[in-house]
């Protein structure tokens, strides 16, 4: 275990971390705080800490229909990676899916977060689609789990 502590956004200091973490390793996707703050009421978002300081964040994504599809998206900022954080984070919102009764789990990953892709395809992910976003010059990856 890495000594992460995790924690649901419950207030602008958690959502601007929640926030932090995302537009550092999302930097082509920027967004404000009052689109986190929208976002928290969909999905379930999760900050991590080592101690006091920021290392990462997480999204899970309930299912949108009836397909029982739930996307888990771990992120840990550069400096602590290696140090099994996104392991935790990974491990968490796997269960969190389960929770929800995933029968299909999905992931997407910027294709310039070499790091990330690496993570997906380690834990099992394979790709099934690249695509741009309108206004995007950097494609975004869909991955889903294979074995779980």
């Amino acid at each position: 275990m890495s000594g992460l502590r995790m924690q649901q956004p419950d207030g602008d200091a958690t959502l601007k971390d929640w926030q932090h973490v995302h537009n550092v390793i999302i930097p082509a996707h920027l967004l404000s705080l009052e689109e986190v703050r929208e976002r928290a009421q969909r999905h379930h978002l999760e900050v991590a800490y080592s101690g006091d300081e920021l290392v990462g964040c997480s999204t899970v994504r309930p299912p949108a229909d009836d397909t029982m599809t739930v996307t888990v998206i771990a992120r840990v900022l550069e400096a602590h990676r290696g140090q099994g954080f996104g392991e935790d984070l990974y491990a968490r919102g796997l269960g969190r899916a389960r929770e929800l009764g995933a029968e299909v789990i999905e992931t997407v990953v910027l294709s310039s977060n070499e790091d990330g892709l690496r993570f997906a395809l380690k834990h099992g992910f394979v790709e099934t689609e690249r695509y741009l976003l309108p206004g995007d010059s950097i494609p975004w990856i869909d991955l889903r789990l294979s074995r779980s």
